[in-house]
């Protein structure tokens, strides 16, 4: 028995030893799931699976983010093609109809009014307040087309008939007349404002010029003296030698290149019409980070930009023409010559412009960011017209300025927070403006809720008297009267000896392929599918990406890395930029 017995709990002792191999008790179970635990979740292959979820997320959405990039491009292209073949139509967000055309005058010239009838559902009747007075925008024929204060809600247009202003536009056409001349532009316009006069007879219109038609609204108010209203000019350059070293290359541009024969040149290459699209590129080449930041934003932010791009686009890409003699009159007289500041800027046969000659109360607005058209050269001729404020006062004239402190050129026009606040203001104010002693004042917005779209009493405006002495000025007269008369000497040579042999080997068709070689065109244009027939396969695959997008999240650490080597980028040209004015800086000094 004792045999038995011990054999028995030697096979018991085996049996349990052999359970406990094939099915461990609770505890070892969890031990075992314990040590299991920490091998599946320890901390650095967790952050290694992150690290490859997140690396493959952002290559997707980098994939699909450059797809949509491309595609957004070849939209741009198609929408070029598209506004070519329609005959570049004014691009207003309005509609309008067409009251006089100035290319059936006695003088033709390119442009148009036009009277603004709808906005959005709302037909001219419900907007208009008949007791205010109408409104004249006059759009910038700097290289662009028209729409620049109109091609978006939130606009000039758009603020003045929200506060109940009849608006009529002016626009152009683009194409010129042949032989058109400024005097030719001029008899236009002031066609216009008497036929907006007659038909608002108990209040003189308010003119509103952008940018190069400022300038162009200070000739009509020296030639229509009585018929019209306020004029407000927005980023509008007046003294054309003003601005600061290095931060203002423009004004000296003209000298480093030999003067006004250039656009002579050009011009004439152009079988007598000068291409808008170098305008635009010496725009471009103005400040190249901002160029690069437009596309570096579009591609960070693709899902968002896009269709802000392609509108913005559709107006900065539409290029107009100017005659030879209406460019060679601009840049001669004016960027170079600096004729309308010293009242010698002819119109016409034995007729001068003087801003003298202007009465009506100016509204000025300008930026400090605005390198185009810096407050030097918004504000520069008033001292250089009215030696000092007693004889601003006995002039009888009232200037009323404003200034922004960090919008660019462009901003002034189509920002919809500008016209929201600062236009509206102007707006809101032109009965307190006229109705100043007269006198040099600076206006002043107050808007403690910092809503640009408050309305009053929300915002509060003011008017602050100044002197014309607190308008600084240190421009290098006589370095500029150099390069006038070494531009005036150039320009002379090449019309005697240069020109009438281009001229004779340019026609319609050499003028045409230039056109369309112009680098500003090619690169854009050939991203089009009619050009570039594989663009149809980005198109595809971007039909095929917006259906399941799903951009990654803002704080994601792969695009967090992304911006910051896009802002390097942009801060690395903006460095070569600044050595580049710099040394045109030095240059332009030890020339001149």
């Amino acid at each position: 028995m004792e045999v038995v017995r011990s054999i028995a709990d030697r096979s018991s002792r085996q049996s349990t030893e052999s359970g406990k191999a094939s099915a461990p008790d609770e505890d070892q179970v969890s031990a075992t799931a314990y040590k299991n635990s920490e091998v599946s979740h320890h901390p650095d292959q967790m952050d290694f699976m992150m690290m490859v979820r997140q690396t493959w997320n952002y290559q997707r959405d980098l994939f699909e983010r450059s797809i949509l990039f491309w595609d957004t491009l070849r939209q741009r292209a198609d929408n070029m093609i598209a506004h070519e073949r329609a005959g570049k139509p004014p691009l207003l967000d309005f509609d309008y109809e067409v009251l006089l055309d100035a290319r059936r005058f006695e003088h033709p010239a390119n442009y148009a009014l036009l009277h603004i009838s709808r906005i959005g559902e709302a037909c001219f009747e419900d907007c208009i307040d008949p007791a205010k007075p109408p409104v004249i925008v006059v759009d910038p024929r700097a290289g662009h087309g028209p729409g620049i204060g109109s091609f978006k809600r939130d606009s000039e247009v758009g603020m003045a008939m929200h506060e109940g202003h009849t608006v009529y536009f002016v626009s152009f056409f683009p194409e010129p007349c042949p032989g058109q001349t400024l005097g030719d532009v001029l008899h236009a316009l002031r066609r216009f404002v008497e036929e907006v006069a007659k038909r608002h007879p108990e209040t003189p219109p308010i003119l509103y010029g952008n940018c190069q038609a400022g300038w162009a609204i200070t000739l009509l108010s020296a030639d229509c003296v009585g018929l019209v209203g306020p004029a407000v000019l927005n980023g509008s350059p007046l003294s054309y030698w003003a601005g600061a070293a290095g931060i203002n290359p423009m004004r000296i541009a003209g000298g480093l290149v030999g003067g006004v024969w250039l656009v002579h040149l050009l011009a004439d290459l152009g079988d007598g019409r000068f291409d808008g699209a170098w305008l635009v590129a010496n725009f471009e080449n103005l400040k190249p980070e901002a160029i690069w930041e437009k596309y570096a934003n579009l591609f960070a932010d693709i899902d968002i930009e896009r269709e802000r791009f392609l509108d913005f686009e559709r107006w900065w890409n539409g290029w107009y023409f100017l005659t030879r003699e209406e460019i060679v009159a601009i840049v001669g007289n004016l960027f170079i010559g600096n004729k309308l500041e010293d009242g010698t800027f002819p119109i016409c046969q034995g007729c001068n412009a003087a801003l003298r000659q202007i009465h009506n109360p100016l509204v000025i607005f300008a930026s400090f960011g605005d390198n185009i058209t810096p407050p030097q050269q918004a504000l520069g001729w008033i001292p250089a017209v009215y030696k000092d404020t007693e004889d601003l006062k006995s002039a009888g004239q009232r200037i009323v300025y404003l200034t922004n402190s960090h919008v660019g050129h462009l901003g002034i026009f189509v920002s919809a927070k500008v016209a929201r606040l600062e236009h509206r203001a102007i707006l809101d104010s032109l009965q307190e403006i006229e109705a100043l002693a007269p006198g040099l004042y600076e206006m002043k917005i107050d808007n403690p809720t910092g809503d640009p779209d408050c309305h009053k009493p929300q915002y509060s405006v003011r008017f602050e008297e100044r002197q014309v002495c607190d308008i600084e000025v240190n421009t290098p007269y006589r370095a500029f009267e150099r390069v006038r008369a070494l531009s005036e000497a150039n320009e002379q040579l090449y019309k005697m000896f240069v020109s009438p042999v281009v001229q004779c080997f340019s026609n319609p068709l050499t003028a045409a392929m230039l056109e369309w070689l112009h680098p500003m065109r090619t690169s854009r244009y050939l991203f089009s599918e009619t050009f570039s027939p594989w663009m149809q396969v980005v198109a595809k695959m971007a039909r095929a990406i917006d259906q399941g997008r799903t951009p990654l999240p803002s704080d994601d650490v792969f695009l967090a890395r992304e911006r910051q080597f896009l802002s390097d980028i942009s801060d690395a040209i903006e460095e070569g930029r600044k050595r580049r004015d710099a040394i045109e800086e030095e240059v332009f000094k030890l020339l001149f």
